[in-house]
C-alpha cells in the first residue's frame, strides 16, 4: 500500500510539473522561436501549390517539411489595410485604417500584438517593411529596420523575427533598375521563365508584352525563393532550425491587373506554409499533433485577422480580447471558419468601396459604389505595361468577352461566383433564380460582420478624418509618471491605450512596462509613451534619490481625452443608418422617395449618400429637376463631402455655373481628404471643369500627392501640359 501510495503521489507530482511548472517550481517548458517570412504581391504561384511554371526549389521543401494551407485570405487585396489586419489583429474597416496610406487612430485598446511577446520575454525584430497605416510605436519592436535579425537577442532568448521581403512587388515587374537586372541576369536556364510558356489567366489579352510582364512576375519568384533559401539556411547555421517554428505567406494577391487592388481570390487568396518541428508539434497543437506532420495540406478556411492571435498562442501568450481574429493553432484552437471577408476602400488617389465575403465554395461581392467603373484610372497601378496594353486595346476597340469585363461602364450592386466551377469569377450568378439562396445566405454574412465589426467604410473619408483626429490636430501621449512606495517604482501614463517603453540608463535596451521596476542605485529609469495614431511622449527619467508619486490618483483628463472615436460612434446608430440607406442600391426609381427623405438626416454621412443616390438614380426630366433644387440646397451643407456631391451631381446636370464655385473652393480646403475628393469630382465632370483651369493648376502643386494626381489628370483630360514626371505616370484617360 505505501509503495502504490508513493507512486501515486509520484504520478501526481509530476502531473503538477508539466500542468503548472511555476506552481511546482519546475522549469518551464522551452518556448518556441517564431519566424514570419513574409512576401509581396504574389498568389499561391508555386511548385508546392502545384504550379508547373514555377520555379521555387527552397519554397517547395519548406512545404514538404511542414502544412501548407489552401485556404487562406488577406483582408484587403493591398499592401497597408492588409498589413494593418496583420499587426493588430484586427479587421482594418473596424478600426478605421482602411484608406490606402491614411493615418489611422486605432481605439485605445488596439496594439502591434508583437508588444504581448515582448512583455513575456520575446526579442521581436522587424527586416523591414512595416506600411501599418500608423508608424509602429517604440513598444512594437525590439529592432525595426534592415539591420534587424534574431541575432540580435540576449543568449537564449526566445525570438519572434520577421521578414519582409519586397522583390515580388508590383513595381519589380515593370522596373529596369541596374541593380535587378543584374539580379535577373544571375538566374540559370531552368531558373527562367519563357513567356511564350505562360498560361495567361482568361481575362488578360494574349499579346507578347502581357507574356512578357507574366515571364517577369514568375522570375522575381524565382529571386525571392532564394532569399527564402538563405533565410533557411541561416536558421540551420545557427542551430535553430529545431527551435523555430517558420511561417511563410503573402500580403496579399499578385501585383498585376485584376489582382491587387481586387476582392476576388486573385487578389486575396494567398499562400501560408507553417513548419513545425517534431519536438514542438504536441505543443503547438496539442489535440491533432499529427496535423502538423510534413506534407500535411490543410483545407481550412484562414483569415488574415487570425495570425495574430495564433502566433501568440503558439508562444503561449494569452491574447487580449479585443482580436477580431481566432487562433487555429495552439492549445484552444477556434472553430473551423465558415467565412472569410475582404474589404477594399480608397487605393491611392481614387475612390472605391466594394465588401465580400467567401465560403469554401461561394464568393459574394457588394459593390457600393457600383456608378463608378472598375477602370478607374490609379496613376501607381497604370505604370504596369499589362494595365496599359489593356486600356491601349480597349481604345481601339480590340477586346471581347472576359478581357473586356474590366473595362464596363459601371459594376452590378452585387456578384455571386462560384469558385469551384468559376476559379477566375468571370459569371455572376446574383440574378441567377437556382442561386437565390446562396446570395440570400452570402448578403446576410457580410451585412452581419459589418454590423458586428462596426465597419465605418461608409463614413466619407473628410467625415471620417475629423471623427479621428478633430481640427486635423495630432494629439501627443501624455509624459508617463512613477508612483511608488519602497524600492518598487511603478510607470504609468494617463493617456487611455497608452503603452509604455522603460530601459534602465542611457544606451540600454528598451523594454516594455508591464510589471513594477526596481532601479539599482546608480541607475538612471527612463521611460517614454506611446499611443497608435499620436505623437509620442517626451522621455522622461527617474533616479533612486527621486520621490515618486506615493499613490496612484485618478487621471484627470478633459473630455476629447477621454473618450474616441469608436466610443462616440458607437453610441449613435450611424453606421446602422448608412446600411439601411445602401440597401437600395440598385432599386431604381423605388430607393428615390428614401433619398429625398435622407437628405435632411442628422449625421452628414446618411446626407452624403443620399446625394449620391439621387445623383445616380435619376433618369426621369421631372425627377431630375426635383432633385437639383434639393442639391441645390445642399451646396451650404456644413459637410465638405456633401457640398461637393451635391456640386458634381448639378454640373453634370447642367448647372455648372452654380455648382462649380463650390468644387474650387474645397480644392482649398486644409483638409487634405476633402481636397482630394473635390479632385475627384473635377476629374469626372469633364469638359465641364474647364473654367477651374487655374484652381487646378495650382492644385497641380499641392502638398497631398494625391490631390497632385487627380489635379494632372484632370489637366491631360482637358488638354493641358503636365510635368514629364507626372506625365510619365498618367495614363490615358478611360473612355469607359
Amino acid at each position: 500500500m505505501q509503495r502504490r501510495a508513493a507512486l501515486w503521489l509520484l504520478v501526481v507530482g509530476w502531473a503538477l510539473a508539466w500542468i503548472c511548472p511555476r506552481a511546482s517550481g519546475a522549469a518551464p517548458a522551452k518556448r518556441p522561436n517564431i519566424l514570419w517570412i513574409s512576401v509581396e504581391d504574389m498568389s499561391p504561384d508555386l511548385g508546392c501549390y502545384g504550379d508547373r511554371y514555377a520555379v521555387t526549389p527552397n519554397i517547395d521543401r519548406l512545404a514538404s517539411q511542414g502544412v501548407r494551407y489552401t485556404q487562406v485570405f488577406a483582408n484587403s487585396p493591398v499592401c497597408a489595410p492588409s498589413r494593418s489586419a496583420l499587426i493588430t489583429g484586427r479587421y482594418s474597416t473596424s478600426i478605421g485604417t482602411h484608406q490606402m496610406r491614411c493615418q489611422g487612430v486605432p481605439p485605445p485598446s488596439v496594439k502591434c500584438f508583437p508588444e504581448y511577446l515582448r512583455a513575456a520575454g520575446y526579442y521581436c525584430t522587424n527586416n523591414a517593411k512595416t506600411d501599418y497605416q500608423f508608424a509602429p510605436p517604440p513598444t512594437a519592436w525590439d529592432a525595426n529596420g534592415a539591420q534587424a535579425h534574431w541575432r540580435g537577442r540576449e543568449p537564449g532568448q526566445p525570438f519572434f523575427a520577421v521578414f519582409n521581403l519586397t522583390i515580388t512587388h508590383e513595381s519589380q515587374v515593370r522596373s529596369e533598375a541596374p541593380a535587378l537586372r543584374r539580379q535577373l541576369a544571375s538566374l540559370s536556364g531552368d531558373e527562367r521563365h519563357d513567356p511564350a510558356r505562360a498560361s495567361l489567366p482568361p481575362y488578360y489579352p494574349d499579346t507578347p508584352l502581357v507574356r512578357k510582364d507574366w515571364a517577369r512576375y514568375y522570375d522575381l519568384i524565382s529571386l525571392m525563393d532564394r532569399q527564402v533559401g538563405e533565410l533557411l539556411k541561416q536558421l540551420e547555421a545557427d542551430g535553430l532550425a529545431e527551435d523555430t517554428i517558420v511561417w511563410f505567406w503573402s500580403d496579399h494577391g499578385r501585383g498585376l491587373p485584376r489582382g491587387k487592388r481586387w476582392v476576388y481570390d486573385s487578389g486575396t487568396h494567398v499562400p501560408l506554409l507553417i513548419r513545425v518541428p517534431e519536438g514542438l508539434r504536441a505543443a503547438a497543437l496539442p489535440a491533432k499533433p499529427r496535423d502538423l506532420r510534413p506534407g500535411t495540406v490543410n483545407g481550412d478556411l484562414i483569415s488574415f485577422v487570425d495570425f495574430a492571435p495564433t502566433t501568440l498562442a503558439l508562444a503561449g501568450v494569452e491574447a487580449p480580447e479585443h482580436f477580431q481574429g481566432q487562433a487555429f493553432l495552439g492549445r484552444r484552437p477556434g472553430p473551423s471558419r465558415q467565412f472569410v471577408f475582404a474589404s477594399r476602400d480608397r487605393m491611392d488617389e481614387t475612390y472605391d468601396l466594394i465588401r465580400s465575403v467567401r465560403d469554401r465554395q461561394f464568393r459574394y461581392v457588394r459593390n457600393f459604389m457600383p456608378h463608378v467603373p472598375y477602370s478607374q484610372n490609379i496613376s501607381y497601378m497604370d505604370q504596369m505595361p499589362t494595365m496599359r496594353e489593356m486600356r491601349r486595346l480597349h481604345a481601339a476597340g480590340r477586346l471581347e468577352g472576359a478581357r473586356a469585363q474590366y473595362f464596363r461602364a459601371t459594376k452590378p450592386v452585387e456578384e455571386l461566383f462560384d469558385t469551384a466551377k468559376d476559379p477566375y469569377e468571370l459569371r455572376n450568378l446574383a440574378g441567377q433564380p437556382e442561386y437565390q439562396d446562396v446570395l440570400s445566405r452570402m448578403r446576410g454574412a457580410l451585412a452581419e460582420w459589418m454590423k458586428k465589426t462596426g465597419d465605418v467604410g461608409l463614413i466619407p473619408e473628410p467625415e471620417f478624418d475629423e471623427l479621428k483626429r478633430p481640427g486635423g490636430e495630432w494629439r501627443k501621449t501624455l509624459e508617463p509618471r512613477f508612483v511608488g512606495s519602497g524600492k518598487d517604482v511603478r510607470i504609468l501614463c494617463d493617456t487611455p491605450g497608452a503603452s509604455i517603453a522603460y530601459r534602465m540608463g542611457e544606451g540600454a535596451r528598451w523594454k516594455v512596462y508591464g510589471e513594477p521596476v526596481r532601479p539599482t542605485p546608480g541607475q538612471t529609469l527612463h521611460a517614454r509613451a506611446s499611443r497608435i495614431g499620436f505623437r509620442d511622449s517626451a522621455e522622461v527619467l527617474y533616479a533612486p534619490a527621486d520621490r515618486p508619486e506615493k499613490k496612484e490618483r485618478k487621471a484627470r483628463l478633459p473630455e476629447r481625452e477621454r473618450t474616441d472615436w469608436r466610443q462616440a460612434l458607437d453610441k449613435t446608430d450611424l453606421l446602422e443608418r448608412l446600411q439601411k440607406l445602401k440597401a437600395w442600391d440598385g432599386q431604381g426609381a423605388k430607393a428615390l422617395p428614401h433619398y429625398f427623405a435622407a437628405l435632411s438626416d442628422d449625421h452628414a454621412p446618411v446626407r452624403y449618400w443620399a446625394v449620391i443616390g439621387l445623383h445616380q438614380g435619376c433618369s426621369e426630366p421631372a425627377m431630375t429637376e426635383r432633385a437639383k433644387t434639393a442639391l441645390s440646397r445642399r451646396l451650404s451643407d456644413p459637410s465638405p463631402a456633401v457640398r461637393i456631391g451635391a456640386a458634381q451631381a448639378l454640373c453634370d446636370w447642367g448647372a455648372e455655373t452654380q455648382a462649380l464655385p463650390v468644387l474650387v473652393e474645397a480644392l482649398t480646403n486644409r483638409s487634405d481628404t476633402v481636397r482630394l475628393y473635390a479632385a475627384t469630382s473635377l476629374s469626372r465632370i469633364g469638359e465641364k471643369a474647364r473654367p477651374a483651369l487655374p484652381h487646378l493648376q495650382a492644385a497641380a502643386k499641392d502638398a497631398s500627392e494625391y490631390v497632385r494626381r487627380l489635379a494632372n489628370t484632370a489637366l491631360r483630360a482637358l488638354g493641358q501640359p503636365v510635368s514629364d514626371e507626372q506625365a510619365a505616370q498618367l495614363p490615358t484617360p478611360s473612355r469607359s
